[in-house]
């Protein structure tokens, strides 16, 4: 006996440590992924640039980033709607010559929700009921085409368009998309400011591009705000494997 537990020791003296990683450890690496610190200079929504050097359109698209990120959202199933969505916007979009930023706005507007807004604003594209009836959907006596995603985007499109040949830039449009074209018109007109990034508007119409600009961020480089590797670590992590089996 006394031999056994001699060798198990000397087993033990010369066995390789496998050493994980502290929970202070990892939450210092993915304090890197939550909070991301981009410069504006290289985004763009719809062809129109993020105004550079400038500390308050950094800040914005850094929050929006974050807020975006694995750590904060916590769910995949972003990329599991934009796989389903996109195929059907985007030739939609195209067709009618709606710059393809615009796929973002039902991942923005109902991305984590479903059914009716507190507003009554419903489906991919939160129409409103009145706004959804001006676009040609149909809306009332146990129909709602709201819910059909092709008409609705080609009512989206037909709105956008609207907007756009009011404001002449597709930030405003967005804007307007969000909040009204009657209030981004005051706005507009009491702040002499026509360009969206340098208008003070309210929190979440002025948080509105840059939330659909960090959607196609993260949509497009998931990994760099930690989505596979943080569900590669859920999925494969010794435990959750037992669980499996």
């Amino acid at each position: 006996m006394l031999v056994v537990v001699i060798i198990s020791a000397f087993d033990l003296s010369n066995a390789t440590v496998v050493k994980r990683p502290s929970v202070a450890q990892n939450a210092a690496r993915f304090a890197l992924i939550e909070a991301p610190n981009e410069e504006a200079a290289g985004f763009s929504f719809a062809d129109e640039d993020l105004p550079e050097n400038s500390k308050r359109v950094n800040r914005k698209l850094n929050y929006s980033l974050r807020m975006h990120s694995y750590t904060k959202v916590q769910s995949n199933i972003l990329h599991i709607k934009a796989e389903k969505l996109f195929p059907v916007i985007e030739p939609i979009l195209e067709e009618y010559g709606i710059p393809e930023d615009f796929k973002y706005i039902p991942l923005v507007e109902s991305g984590l929700r479903e059914g009716t807004s507190r507003k009554g604003a419903r489906g991919p594209w939160q129409f409103m009921p009145g706004t959804a009836r001006s676009f040609g959907l149909k809306v009332g006596n146990k129909k709602d085409e709201r819910l059909n995603l092709r008409k609705s985007t080609v009512a989206a499109c037909k709105y956008l368009n609207e907007l756009f040949d009011e404001f002449g830039s597709w930030t405003l449009a967005a804007a307007a998309y969000n909040n009204g074209s009657i209030r981004i018109v005051k706005a507009m007109h009491k702040q002499n400011e026509d360009n969206y990034f340098r208008m003070r508007l309210n929190r979440e119409t002025g948080m509105y591009v840059y939330k659909l600009v960090a959607m196609k961020e993260v949509i497009e480089n998931p990994e760099k705000y930690g989505y596979d590797e943080l569900m590669a670590q859920v999925l494969f992590h010794p435990a959750n494997l037992m669980a499996f089996n």
